[in-house]
């Protein structure tokens, strides 16, 4: 049996604005197997949220498109799926944790009815069983008097509660797998221990995770594996370990290099990448991160690298990469 839950070849996604044309997402490739958990990271800007958007053909178009690729989930490719096929996998086979949750619950109708609708659309529950299910989720995911919640509206609720809400409407369903976009913005640190409690019992029943973020700590907590973005494309991948202990691409290692400590003596700034990922109208020829990069040579302004294997299950997009030129975070 294939172990591959979910395979996402060759994907480009064309934003076309009144500035100008860009690749969101260029020509990116990934997969994830059954029962694992992926972690997505990178700047704001580089194009995790809209590879996550894709997946399920949540692309807003216009101005967006997808322009190729394909995206496999159990043999069936989403991107070509009818739309009443797609309407029937999405919340069941695979639910999504928005970013920004008072965008994704409808302002004009309560909480409980639009849990009830999700429920009943994928499995054959009476309207009793159905709100008694929902009220039992929000209870779990942390919310008091989920009883007296589920007569309420989006607005008259916290953007705390509101995510919370999301993701219980996200895992009730036991979906194979879970999208989550930084599925903890606005909750407190207890809360999201107890998110991620929640999720990782979910993974007991062999789902799967693709969770976008850029908090490398939450990334080391819950994942197997790591894909790195920069810039619309795919620059590093490989084990947790591959990442952590052996990092390659000089993007990685900055990221690593600026998640905080509280070892004992710590002296100094915070370390920092400098300046910004770069605007989708405007990527320079060459690679992507070469403004950022303390390594750049007259190579990296004329080519932007394919990925190349170090080792099994870990590449890097890097003209230093086949050299061994780049020196791991320590």
């Amino acid at each position: 049996m294939n172990n591959q839950l979910l395979d996402i070849r060759n994907l480009s996604v064309r934003f076309d604005t009144d500035e100008g044309a860009f690749n969101a997402v260029d020509d990116i490739s990934l997969h994830i197997d059954r029962g694992e958990s992926v972690g997505l990271v990178g700047e704001s800007g580089c194009g995790k949220s809209v590879t996550a958007l894709a997946i399920t053909r949540l692309i807003p178009s216009p101005p967006g498109h997808i322009e190729s690729g394909q995206v496999i989930f159990e043999e069936h490719d989403l991107l070509r799926l009818k739309p009443s096929a797609l309407r029937n996998i999405r919340g069941a086979s695979i639910s999504m944790i928005f970013q920004e949750p008072h965008s994704a619950l409808s302002p004009l109708h309560r909480i409980g009815r639009q849990m009830i609708e999700a429920i009943r659309f994928h499995r054959e529950m009476s309207k009793t069983a159905a709100w008694e299910y929902a009220r039992d989720w929000l209870s779990k995911v942390g919310i008091a008097d989920a009883e007296e919640r589920m007569y309420a509206y989006p607005f008259q609720l916290s953007g705390g509660m509101q995510q919370r809400i999301m993701i219980a409407m996200a895992l009730m369903l036991s979906p194979a797998l879970v999208i989550a976009d930084e599925p903890t913005t606005a909750l407190d640190v207890t809360t999201q221990a107890q998110i991620f409690s929640l999720i990782r019992d979910m993974k007991e029943n062999d789902a799967s995770l693709l969770l976008i973020t850029h908090d490398m700590g939450v990334v080391w907590e819950m994942c197997d594996r790591v894909v790195v973005m920069y810039a619309s494309r795919i620059v590093e991948y490989g084990a947790l370990n591959d990442i952590f202990v052996n990092p390659v691409h000089p993007y990685t290692i900055g990221l690593l290099k600026a998640i905080p400590t509280l070892a004992v003596g710590g002296k100094g700034r915070l370390a920092a990448i400098p300046g910004q990922v770069p605007s989708p109208l405007a990527y320079p020829k060459g690679c992507n991160f070469q403004d950022r990069c303390e390594h750049v040579s007259d190579r990296c302004l004329q080519d932007n690298p394919a990925l190349f294997e170090i080792n099994t299950g870990h590449a890097a997009a890097c003209v230093l990469a086949d050299k061994g030129d780049i020196t791991p975070a320590g």
